[in-house]
């Protein structure tokens, strides 16, 4: 049974993470012969504050763009 981990700043609506959802189960099933509903995907979101990127918290390059 594949679980997929889908880790993105908080933010999406739910259409977009229904659309998301399906596109992944949709190649497990077809790249790997996995039924449909043995494939789950959950979703991580996380705030601006706690994620970072190149050593620099998303917060802060939303507010100091380069």
């Amino acid at each position: 049974m594949p679980m997929v981990q889908v880790t993105m700043l908080a933010g999406r609506t739910t259409d977009q993470k229904r659309k998301i959802a399906k596109r992944i189960t949709d190649a497990l099933v077809e790249e790997a012969g996995v039924r449909r509903e043995a494939i789950i995907v959950a979703f991580h979101e996380v705030s601006k504050e706690s994620y970072a990127s190149a050593g620099e918290l998303m917060a802060d390059k939303a507010t100091n763009p380069k």
